[in-house]
Order: structure tokens, then sequence, then C-alpha cells
């Protein structure tokens, strides 16, 4: 199967970038909606309809949801390009279609997403409410859950430009997580299935994507849906759609979500999936904080009539205005960077820094200034 093909096939060109409300998504679903497999399973805290999709006549049910967090959208971007090959015709969706039952939910944070917060109109993140189930949007999601019985649960979230593969100098392009179910992160039959399923999906997908797949944390948090579905017996895989060098609209992440999903399902339904996979899942390299957006190394600084040399960091910070997502850059870090990388690094080479207000760069301050007067930097960026 040629993955690449598949996804420029069936991409959701209506949708791109980051700032994915329901109003982008709303006219695909009224679009899909062929046979009815769409419904208003709840509202929101600010009364938005929050959708279910169903689709699947297979005996392996799949439930699937993403936009738990309203900023991160690349996983519903790819969601949609994977319902694209649900509602072809083709003999492969034929096959998944006969496999499996899906049921989803696209956006379960519609307040968040438009806002473009993590948490939802209550200021509460969904991921920490699922034992309380304090919130609307939470209880619509246990209470699919319940009904729906899911064999596989699939968790979709977004993850910062901060986590690397490990050490390696490489982004975690793609993070999965097989959630633990208790706090001595034991591997039980259902976690053990979520593993696998894990280690079949890097396998195949390193041929695409090299080195800059993540393993995420597995630190047991039973307020964490995943953790919370894993220890009602229910394996459960998480999806962290992470940094691609220079993709900050995340439409090159986009295509390896995708290539995971066609991955996971044609490995369940051909019974392709790794046995004993625990020593592969673990040799995936570890989620770690090693990056910034721009590392600036090896700048001089005018220091009370004292000339020194240092480094800085900055990072972008997204924030929506006027209904656009802006990538706006401020200095987060000034001194020792060792051990970390920057997906954009210049060595001024003893270059003196200046800026419009002072000859130090400040933390939090806008990442614009000059080396040496002949070198402009503007929100991150060497301008020449």
């Amino acid at each position: 199967m040629d993955l690449e093909q598949l996804f420029s096939q069936y991409k959701e060109e209506t949708i791109r970038g980051r700032y994915i409300t329901l109003d982008s998504i709303e006219p695909l679903l009224q679009k899909l909606n062929t046979n009815n497999q769409l419904q208003i399973i709840g509202k929101s805290v600010l009364g938005k309809s929050i959708y279910s999709f169903e689709i699947g006549e297979g005996k392996t049910r799949i439930f699937l949801w993403s936009q738990m967090h309203g900023n991160e959208s690349t996983t519903t971007k790819a969601f949609f390009d994977f319902l694209n090959v649900l509602q072809s015709g083709s003999e492969l969706a034929q096959k998944l279609l006969n496999t499996f039952t899906f049921c989803s939910i696209p956006m379960l944070n519609p307040d968040g997403a438009t806002l473009y917060t993590r948490e939802n109109a209550n200021k509460v993140d969904l991921n920490r409410d699922s034992q309380a189930l304090t919130q609307p949007e939470s209880k619509i999601l246990r209470d699919v859950f319940e009904s729906f019985k899911p064999d596989y649960c699939f968790n979709l979230h977004d993850q910062r430009t901060i986590f690397g593969a490990s050490d390696t100098g490489k982004p975690a392009t793609l993070s999965f997580l097989a959630p633990s179910y208790n706090k001595e992160r034991e591997v039980n039959e259902s976690r053990l299935k979520a593993i696998n399923l894990i280690a079949s999906i890097n396998e195949e997908l390193q041929q695409y994507l090299p080195n800059q797949i993540g393993r995420f944390d597995d630190s047991f948090n039973i307020n964490c849906i995943g953790d919370t579905f894993q220890y009602l017996g229910v394996p459960t895989v998480l999806f962290e759609a992470g940094h691609f060098q220079n993709d900050y609209q995340r439409e090159i992440t986009r295509k390896y979500v995708f290539m995971a999903l066609i991955l996971s399902f044609t490995a369940l339904s051909e019974n392709v999936i790794v046995s004993n996979g625990i020593n592969k899942y673990l040799n995936i390299p570890q989620n770690k904080v090693v990056f910034y957006d721009f590392m600036y190394k090896n700048i001089k600084i005018n220091y009370d009539g004292i000339e020194i040399i240092t480094n800085f960091a900055g990072q972008y910070k997204e924030e929506l205005i006027e209904n656009q997502i802006c990538f706006n850059a401020y200095v987060v870090q000034i001194g020792d960077l060792e051990n970390y990388f920057g997906h954009f690094e210049y060595d001024a080479k003893g270059a003196l820094y200046k800026d419009d207000f002072d000859s130090i760069p400040k933390l939090n301050q806008k990442a614009d200034f000059y080396l040496d007067n002949n070198i402009k930097v503007v929100n991150g960026m060497i301008k020449i």
C-alpha cells in the first residue's frame, strides 16, 4: 500500500492550518452524512453541538475522539482524511467497514476550539476530568464509551514543539502511548494489546518517518481519560501529533497521523499485530523536553560595561488574533543551553546583541533584535 499516494488522494483540502473550529467541520460532517451516520450527542458549555459519526458494520468496535483540547487540531484534520477513505467505496474502505464499526467524536471541545485554548469554556482541562465528570463534554464522552462498548479506544491529541525523540536531536513528530492502568505501570492483557499495536504501527511508520517517533510518558493518573479507559479494561492508544521540521501549520504531521490511523486498522484487520511487543515498544525513544523553536548561540552582550558571550532561546506563543493563529516569538531562556536543540539554530560567532530598548535580552520580551547592527532578527527569524 502506497500511503503517500493514499494521503494525496483523500486529503480533505477544505480544512488546513491550526485553527480548526466547529464551523470548519460542520459542512464536512453534513457532506459525509450519507446514511444517517451523524448524530448530535450533546451540547458544550456554551451550547455548541457535539457530534458523533458512526460508520461500519464490523465486529470490532473502535472509538476515536479528537480536540478534547481545543487547540489540538492536527488529529482532527487527519481524521477527516481518514473518513474520506472510509466513504470512498474503495476495496480498502470495504475491508475496513466490514471489519470495524467506527464511532467517532471529531471535536469534543468546540468551545475550546473557538477560543483556541486547551481547556473548555469553564477553564477545565477535560483530560483531568475523567473521574469527577464535572463538565458536560466529559459526561458526553463517558456516556458514548459506556453505550458503544468499544474494543479499542484512540485518544487523539497534539503536543508542543518542545518535545524530541529522546536526545537524538530529532523532533518527536508523532508520539504514542499505551496508558498505564495502575500506579505500578504494570502490563495486563488490555494494555498489552495497545502496546503490541503501537509496536506494529512504529515498525511500519519508521520507513516514512525514521527516528522521529517518540513514546509518551506512562505515569499513571486516573483523572486522565486514557488511563481511565485502560483501567476499565479497554485497550487505549494515545496519539500525540508533534512538530516536523518547518511545519508549524502541521500539514506534514497531519499526513503521518493519517498514515498511523491507516496502519492501525489494516494491522488489526489483517491480524498482523506484533506479539510480545513490549521490548519493541520500550525501544521507541522516550518523549523528552529538549527543543526550543529558536536557539541563538555565542551572542556577545554588554552587561554593565562588561562584554560576555552567552546563548539564549526563543519560543513561539500561538496567539489567536482576529480569528487567525499568530506565531509570536518570545525570549524564554538565557544562558547555558547545553543538551537542548533549536528547530532553528544560529551561531552568532560573537556578534554584539542590541534591541530597541537595551543591550541585553530579557525573558518574555519579543524576539526582535539586531546583531552587530547589520543583522536584523524579527519575530525570531533573521531578515537579510
